[in-house]
């Protein structure tokens, strides 16, 4: 606890090592919050914060006074994060003012499955904000998920799979369009992802990236990689599973893209579907997946966590921002 923020406990937490994941916090009962009140208080605990972003991985802050995109902006400018600028990532996403953007824009009945924030590109963001601006008619919950507990249970179950993982790595394969496709998970185009209309510069900043790109009559194939799955954090001194496999393999699919093709081992070898299949499992089993309400901030430390979405009925509008 620390000054007007008080700590609870609601039904979905889960408990690790002692540890609320994720620990929700929520106005004191004596204390009466405007948005103002709430963006002093976030500068003034940032300390106990970031203490408690390091410990569990994701902070809930339920009951607060937030209720529009610009109130959202004023939070996240609040924390003192450093902007991370969003080039090089597969979603289509709009920018709603400020730092906010859109989440994932792809259609209500899409499932967006789990994955750290741009593990398939090598400078992705450290921290992520979620700010649920307009509750959704059922389902489009986030579900979240602890990197190191899957590691650990993958490491267990198919050791000689992870150590193929972390002495080949992976390789993303995914072909986009001109334009951004609203209708497909991973639809954003090739103009939108490197901020041009110039090949020649795409062509400079995918480099930048690591990327290879190959163009084709309506678009372009980027090839990125190979890059590590697994990193060792050196933070919380532990290894996680950090990569896309387990999303590009079951998701990203369009008319573009067969999600099969999306993914390998580093050394070109194709992964084991069952394996792939199995991990996904283990990822739902030790996720937690907490109903939005109106005004909910939901910040994540992007080493720690995976996240995704579940498929919903409209409306429902959940806005993002990516720090360093």
């Amino acid at each position: 606890m620390a000054g007007s923020f008080v700590e609870i406990q609601i039904p979905q937490q889960k408990l690790y090592s002692g540890i609320q994941f994720p620990v929700v916090i929520t106005p004191s009962p004596a204390a009466s919050f405007t948005l103002s009140a709430f963006t002093k208080t976030i500068e003034a605990q940032k300390p106990y914060l970031e203490a408690q972003l390091r410990k569990s991985g994701a902070v809930l802050f339920r009951g607060f006074p937030v209720n529009s995109a610009s109130d959202f902006n004023d939070v996240v400018e609040a924390s003192g994060f450093e902007e991370f600028p969003y080039v090089g990532g597969a979603a289509p996403r709009t920018n709603v003012v400020g730092r906010v953007f859109t989440a994932n824009e792809s259609p209500p009945d899409q499932k967006i499955p789990f994955h750290h924030e741009m593990a398939q590109v090598p400078e992705y963001p450290a921290k992520l904000f979620f700010f649920c601006e307009v509750e959704p008619g059922s389902g489009g919950e986030t579900p979240i998920v602890l990197s190191h507990i899957v590691y650990e249970r993958m490491k267990e179950r198919y050791p000689e799979f992870v150590d193929k993982l972390e002495e080949h790595g992976l390789i993303y394969n995914r072909v986009l369009g001109e334009d951004d496709d609203p209708s497909s998970p991973i639809g954003r185009g090739w103009k939108s992802t490197f901020l041009t209309k110039d090949k020649s510069i795409a062509e400079e900043r995918a480099a930048k990236l690591g990327m290879k790109l190959e163009w084709l009559e309506d678009g372009v194939k980027s090839i990125m990689g190979p890059i590590p799955a697994i990193k060792y954090e050196s933070t919380r001194q532990r290894k996680i599973w950090f990569n896309s496999m387990v999303a590009a393999y079951t998701g990203w699919e369009d008319a573009r893209n067969d999600p099969v093709k999306a993914v390998t081992f580093g050394d070109g070898s194709p992964l084991p579907a069952e394996t792939i299949y199995d991990c996904l499992k283990v990822l739902e089993e030790e996720s937690v997946a907490i109903p939005w309400r109106k005004g909910d901030v939901l910040l994540l430390d992007n080493l720690a966590v995976l996240h995704s979405r579940k498929s919903f009925s409209p409306p429902r509008r959940v806005l993002a921002s990516l720090c360093k």
